[in-house]
């Protein structure tokens, strides 16, 4: 009876994209200025799970989290980019509330598992922008 307590105990406390995706996401990270690439820029990344730090062109792994990140990135001699990253939630998020229940589904909005950054970020330096997640694509269906 035990064996069977412990998984069940398990997936009722662990949400479905925790196991899958797990908290942390690697996010590169580029600055450019008018097309052109700047290497060896200083970006600070914040959200309310923590703080990192990469220099470019770098990958950094961060925590995964429903709030916005910001970043900003600076480079002796150039003006300073600056860009807020919209968070979005993962698809994988409402298969969980259908399958894992409204306790999976809370772990994983808890704990940021639930949510995506875009992979890639491009600062462009002297700028102010916000960087919103990619829409999907409209199903394209044949013409009759």
């Amino acid at each position: 009876m035990k064996h069977i307590a412990i998984p069940a105990l398990l997936m009722l406390t662990t949400g479905c994209a925790s196991i899958i995706n797990g908290t942390s996401q690697p996010i590169s990270v580029e600055t450019r200025m008018k097309g052109a690439s700047v290497a060896g820029a200083n970006c600070k990344m914040v959200n309310d799970k923590g703080t990192w730090f990469v220099t470019t062109p770098g990958t950094v792994t961060v925590h995964r989290s429903g709030t916005d990140m910001s970043v900003t990135c600076s480079k002796e001699g150039v003006a300073p980019g600056i860009s807020s990253i919209k968070s979005s939630v993962k698809g994988m998020a409402f298969g969980n509330i259908l399958f894992g229940g409204p306790i999976g589904a809370g772990v994983d909005i808890a704990n940021g598992s639930a949510f995506d950054y875009p992979p890639l970020i491009q600062i462009e330096m002297g700028e102010t922008t916000v960087t919103t997640p990619p829409t999907p694509q409209a199903a394209i269906t044949p013409a009759s």
